[in-house]
């Protein structure tokens, strides 16, 4: 499972900047995984729980965004808003999308507790 890998990394970067800034602990933890992406956020959520537990992060609210993907047709040329892959295009009718954006995975924002004086 990859999401474990991705998730021990996204941690140690959080460990990071926790020494760095001093806080406390993470409240909240927003990220944005495009549905086009190959990680599953259900996979994601348990890797996090099973991660943090026991950690500064035990119990923190994570919140995924799922945007869509954006796609140009090689047939038609149209510009479209995908959620797959596999989808046709809405204008022609084709198969030949070429997918941008929709793949990445971000840190948005996270709500921390406890800054250190």
């Amino acid at each position: 499972m990859h999401e474990m890998t991705i998730c021990e990394e996204i941690v140690c970067q959080l460990e990071d900047e926790r020494r760095r800034r001093g806080f406390d602990m993470v409240k909240r933890l927003r990220l944005e995984i495009g549905l086009l992406s190959c990680l599953d956020p259900d996979a994601l959520r348990y890797a996090f729980e099973i991660t943090t537990r026991d950690t500064f992060l035990d119990g923190m609210l994570l919140e995924i965004d799922r945007p869509p993907g954006q796609a140009k047709c090689l047939d038609c040329g149209a510009e479209t808003t995908v959620s797959s892959r596999t989808e046709i295009c809405p204008s022609c009718g084709g198969e030949r999308l070429d997918a941008s954006g929709g793949a990445q995975m971000r840190l948005v924002e996270m709500e921390i507790i406890g800054k250190a004086a």
